[in-house]
């Protein structure tokens, strides 16, 4: 799956749109912060612990094919800050990242083609409801494929990620209603002319 979508974000040449600028702050704030959040459990030393994502939220900002490409180093980074084996690496990486920042833009797409092409839907369906949807259903997919697979208190867990996704989803709508308004050229999956009512 990595290499697969590595593959496609590295043909579609993503870069071109930064041209000679560098890639704006908001894009490196998330993510620094990703590597942190990704290997949270080991480093507060509660395996239960539900992790947050933020590729959704670098996916509204970057667009899914640089959003795939960064998500890499973070991987690495947060391997190397949690000792991490390679095979909970590559875990962390597809279900933590790629499949919420994949998921994320397939919502994204539904919501273009089916809703209104309005700015309350862009802040409310991407920035939250499409968030929410991904992470939790990421959320339930790690649990399912958690080898071995987790059958006792499945639901405790799943709660606790749900919440998790809620709180990411409050977060991520809170920081795109703010870009909207004052930062919109920071959002890469927002334009005024798509979402602003004429």
């Amino acid at each position: 799956m990595v290499i697969f979508a590595m593959t496609i974000a590295l043909w579609l040449r993503p870069w071109r749109i930064l041209g000679h600028r560098n890639p704006p702050w908001a894009w490196l704030a998330a993510c620094a912060t990703m590597p942190v959040l990704w290997c949270a459990d080991r480093l507060v030393g509660v395996s239960s612990m539900p992790m947050m994502s933020l590729a959704p939220l670098l996916v509204l900002l970057a667009g899914w094919p640089l959003a795939v490409l960064a998500l890499l180093p973070v991987g690495v980074v947060a391997a190397l800050t949690a000792h991490l084996g390679l095979g909970e690496a590559l875990h962390r990486l597809v279900w933590i990242g790629l499949v919420p920042a994949t998921l994320t833009l397939g919502l994204g797409a539904a919501s273009r083609r089916w809703l209104p092409k309005h700015i309350v839907i862009y802040i409310f369906g991407r920035g939250f409801f499409g968030v929410l949807v991904a992470t939790a259903v990421a959320g339930a997919a790690t649990l399912l494929m958690q080898t071995p697979p987790i059958t006792v208190d499945f639901g405790g867990r799943f709660v606790a990620r749900l919440l998790m996704s809620a709180s990411e989803a409050a977060i991520c709508g809170f920081l795109v209603a703010s870009l909207v308004i004052f930062r919109p050229a920071l959002l890469a999956t927002y334009a005024d002319r798509l979402y602003l009512p004429r």
